[in-house]
């Protein structure tokens, strides 16, 4: 795959509590068009889609694209859990990056119920059937009320007993996701709290998590279009953010065979997708200025940082207590908020998080704009599992 690749177009709605959101497929609606628009492009000259969301029925992408127009393109509908909308992206930007078309677009919507995630379907073997019986033999019986919140604040307790790390690390991670979406017009929580909230929110589970060290189950939608250089050239589109690394993984052996709750939760999918992304985009972790990564719990935040590569194994609470991970540190990770401020519709966040990236190397982030920024790192994790890493440059 050789052909350059750009962010021609992006879009995204405001995010909203379960409830009073529109429906799915006006959401997805509204992104794409959000996304034509910013592109500066009509609908004609997309030549494939890919759609992303976890929970609806099959073609639940056409029903949301035919809103917009119907042209007979192929249309995929992906569902990689959390990673949905960076699997959608991933697959637009390789149609280009091969040659297969020279316009993608790449959508995610999620209309979520309220409440802890669950399976549509209780007939069949879970998916995660494998994890969380893995999980229950690491920890044990708990009465947490859903196997997400055992399995990250898991990892987050096996982390705290390997390194030491306090917990109120994990509280001054959520405070720092506060303060960026205060920022952020487009985040469903925009209201500052403080570590000492944080750690004074009801626990989920005793001396491991509070609730405010969870994302919020949120209803979304956002969209991206991907061109070729040939095709932006010809159409007079923009060519300031071009994705030059790309990396999706899924889980190794070592996922199940270390018997680790840090590894249960992809560590090594991320270290793994992210050495692919790095080495197609020729950088390093310290060539990065600014970073939207998937926390859904404070704990994945910090482990993340580990399995980037910004940091070693085990140094994570130090990289937090330097403020390396906010303005005026080393990187600027999650400027918008993230999953926990921002919200996190599985099918939307990976392309909210590519809207966030490339308003970022544009310019145009307004107050959350990180000043200098010319190489941003995407990453948005799946349990099930997979991983997407994501290196987009400016141009």
């Amino acid at each position: 795959m050789s052909n350059k690749v750009f962010v021609a177009g992006v879009g995204m709605i405001p995010f909203k509590k379960p409830g009073t959101s529109e429906t799915y497929d006006v959401m997805g609606e509204q992104a794409i068009r959000l996304a034509l628009a910013d592109a500066g492009i009509d609908y004609a000259h997309v030549q494939q889609a890919y759609a992303g969301y976890v929970y609806g029925d099959s073609t639940c992408g056409q029903k949301a694209l035919y809103r917009v127009g119907m042209t007979g393109i192929p249309v995929v509908n992906v569902n990689n859990n959390c990673a949905t909308g960076s699997s959608a992206l991933f697959l637009a930007r390789q149609a280009v990056a091969s040659g297969a078309v020279e316009c993608a677009l790449a959508f995610g919507f999620e209309q979520m119920n309220p409440g802890a995630l669950k399976s549509a379907w209780t007939d069949r073997p879970s998916a995660l059937e494998h994890a969380n019986n893995l999980v229950e033999e690491l920890i044990g019986p708990s009465d947490v009320p859903s196997n997400a919140i055992r399995q990250f604040a898991g990892a987050g307790m096996a982390h705290m007993k390997k390194y030491g790390t306090k917990l109120e690390t994990f509280a001054s991670i959520r405070a720092k996701a506060s303060r960026h979406a205060a920022r952020n017009p487009l985040a469903l929580f925009r209201n500052v709290v403080t570590t000492e909230d944080v750690m004074a929110s009801p626990m989920l589970w005793d001396g491991v998590i509070t609730r405010l060290m969870a994302c919020p189950p949120t209803c979304g939608g956002a969209a991206a279009i991907i061109v070729s250089e040939a095709f932006a050239k010809k159409h007079g589109l923009r060519t300031d953010v071009m994705i030059t690394g790309q990396g999706l993984a899924t889980d190794t052996p070592s996922t199940y065979e270390s018997r680790d709750m840090i590894r249960v939760v992809g560590f090594d999918i991320t270290r793994l997708a992210a050495k692919t992304a790095y080495e197609q985009a020729g950088i390093a972790p310290t060539d990065i200025d600014v970073i939207e990564l998937h926390d859904c719990f404070a704990q994945n935040e910090l482990l993340t940082y580990e399995a980037l590569g910004l940091c070693p194994e085990g140094a994570a609470e130090r990289l937090v207590s330097d403020g390396d991970n906010t303005y005026g540190g080393e990187w600027v990770v999650n400027p918008s908020g993230g999953l926990l401020s921002k919200g996190h519709p599985l099918g939307a966040t990976g392309l909210a998080q590519c809207y966030e990236l490339t308003h970022q190397l544009r310019g145009t982030a307004e107050q959350r704009q990180v000043e200098g920024a010319r190489i941003a790192v995407q990453h948005n994790l799946g349990l099930g599992g997979a991983g997407v890493v994501t290196v987009y440059q400016k141009n």
